[in-house]
């Protein structure tokens, strides 16, 4: 299975409002890079779920529930969305400084290309994630 971080502001929606909901329609993604990975995304991959804004830092992961379809609030195929389901929070959420600092992470797409919503995770950027947030 691949993994991808998938970004979002807390006021708006939160890891904690995924958790609460049980499940939820990722939606919203309009650049064109980030609709390209989300795309790609296959029902069963792992999503690192960042916090934007004040908190900037990867907060817990998720499944995705769902392969992409299209946007059921838009007249436009292009847009899709996917369902994600909670699986845990992290032990102790991972900054952006942490992501730059890190020699494995620095190479992520939050740090090189950090204005796009959702991007991939290498294996290895996964693994050390994992590692930095564990209790």
């Amino acid at each position: 299975m691949a993994s991808f971080l998938f970004k979002t502001e807390p006021s708006e929606y939160a890891f904690a409002d995924l958790v609460r909901d049980r499940r939820t329609t990722w939606s919203g993604v309009r650049n064109p890079t980030a609709l390209i990975h989300l795309r790609s995304v296959k029902r069963g991959d792992t999503v690192v779920i960042y916090h934007s804004g004040k908190d900037k830092a990867a907060i817990g992961l998720a499944k995705v529930a769902t392969a992409p379809y299209a946007d059921p609030t838009l007249d436009d195929p292009r847009h899709v969305v996917v369902d994600l389901t909670p699986v845990r929070a992290f032990g102790k959420p991972v900054p952006l400084a942490a992501f730059r600092a890190d020699p494995i992470l620095k190479s992520t797409e939050l740090v090189r290309i950090s204005r796009l919503s959702v991007m991939p995770l290498t294996e290895s950027h996964l693994v050390r994630l994992l590692k930095l947030a564990a209790d």
